[in-house]
C-alpha cells in the first residue's frame, strides 16, 4: 500500500480512562504510524470524537448543535495527537471543512495531496462540516478523495461481528465480508450512508482493534487478526 486512511476511535485513544486522552495510548500510536511512515507509506488520519462527546446526549440540545459539539471534539482530538506526532519526529497537517482560524488549515485536496507527498501525516478534522453526517461519512469521502488504497479502522473491538460481542458471548467474527453484506445486513459497523459511499466508490476497509500489539503495522503489512472488508 502506498497511501491509507487510518480511522482512529475516539474511545480507544482514552485507554482505561474512557474519556479524554491517555498519552500513553497515542504515544504507541505515533511510533506505530512512524514505522509506516519510514516506509514511505503515506498516511492520512481521521479521529472520531467519543471521548469527549457521542451524538445527541441531551433531549435539550438541538441535533444541529450536538453535531457541531461533536465536529469540534475531532478537532481537538487532531490537534491533541498531532502534536504527538510531532513530538516522535513527524510533519504533520490538519484539515478542516471549516475555517479554525490560526488551528487548521481549510481543507482542499490539492493541499492535502502536496502534503502527503511532502511525507507529512495529515489530518482530517471536522467531520465533513455539516450535521447528520458522522465521521465515518467523513472517513470514507476523504479516502476515496484522496484516491487512498484502503481505509484502516482502528478501534475498541477487534473486529466485525453478526452480533454486539458485548451482549453475545458466542458472536461470531467475520474474517472477511464484502461491503455488500455489510450494507444490506446492515450490520452497524458504520453509518449506512457511509457504507454505501464505501460500496459505490469500492473502498476496502480492515476494522481491527488498537490495542492488540503492533497492530497498525501489522495491518499495513497484511497480517490483521481483524476483518477485511472486501469491494
Amino acid at each position: 500500500m502506498k497511501r491509507i486512511l487510518l480511522k482512529l476511535s475516539g474511545e480507544a485513544l482514552a485507554g482505561d480512562k474512557k474519556f479524554g486522552f491517555d498519552e500513553p495510548t497515542v504515544t504507541a500510536v505515533a511510533k506505530q504510524v512512524k514505522q509506516i511512515v519510514d516506509k514511505n507509506v503515506q498516511v492520512a488520519i481521521v479521529i472520531g470524537g467519543g471521548n469527549f462527546w457521542r451524538g445527541r446526549t441531551s433531549e435539550t440540545i438541538d441535533r444541529t448543535k450536538a453535531d457541531q459539539i461533536g465536529m469540534l471534539a475531532t478537532v481537538m482530538n487532531c490537534i491533541y495527537v498531532s502534536e504527538i506526532f510531532r513530538f516522535v519526529g513527524m510533519g504533520t497537517e490538519i484539515f478542516t471543512p471549516f475555517q479554525c482560524a490560526a488551528f487548521t488549515e481549510l481543507f482542499s485536496k490539492d493541499r492535502a495531496l502536496a502534503a502527503l507527498n511532502a511525507c507529512k501525516v495529515v489530518f482530517f478534522a471536522g467531520g465533513i462540516g455539516h450535521p447528520y453526517f458522522s465521521t465515518d461519512m467523513g472517513t470514507v469521502l476523504r479516502a476515496v478523495e484522496i484516491e487512498a488504497d484502503m481505509i484502516l479502522s482502528a478501534r475498541a473491538v477487534d473486529g466485525v461481528y453478526d452480533s454486539d460481542p458485548k451482549l453475545n458471548k458466542d458472536a461470531k467474527k467475520y474474517d472477511t465480508i464484502p461491503i455488500k453484506d455489510v450494507v444490506d445486513k446492515q450490520l452497524g459497523i458504520m453509518d449506512l450512508a457511509a457504507a454505501v459511499l464505501c460500496m459505490e466508490n469500492r473502498m476496502p476497509m480492515t476494522i481491527f482493534g488498537l490495542n492488540e500489539e503492533n497492530s497498525i503495522v501489522n495491518t499495513v503489512e497484511g497480517k490483521t487478526s481483524g476483518t477485511v472488508i472486501t469491494v
